[in-house]
């Protein structure tokens, strides 16, 4: 992807689309439901609870976060924050690799 993108200028899906369909040789309309299919495949599947692994990229997985206090910060009133199931990831050793050099 364009290397010149920084913090200020983040991939987003429509950047991630294009260079999926130049890469591929795709169409943008196929590249998107490509992008789109991958996306909600991985979304169903951490929803299930199952983890989803993809081999020299990375783990994409569900982790439970547990009830907690915590504060309005527009009143300091303390409020209590539910339980919930939060996505997480953790990036392969290839991928930290690539990000390293």
């Amino acid at each position: 992807m364009n290397s010149s993108k920084g913090k200020d200028n983040p991939v987003n899906k429509t950047d991630l689309i294009a260079h999926v369909a130049k890469e591929a040789n795709l169409t943008k309309d196929a590249a998107a439901e490509a992008v789109d299919a991958t996306f909600a495949t991985i979304a169903s599947t951490l929803r299930s609870g199952d983890e989803v692994r993809i081999v020299g990229f990375g783990n994409f997985q569900v982790s439970q976060r547990k009830e907690s206090m915590g504060r309005n910060p527009r009143t300091g009133e303390p409020i209590r924050i539910p339980a919930s199931r939060v996505p997480k990831f953790r990036a392969g050793k290839a991928l930290k690799d690539t990000v390293n050099v």
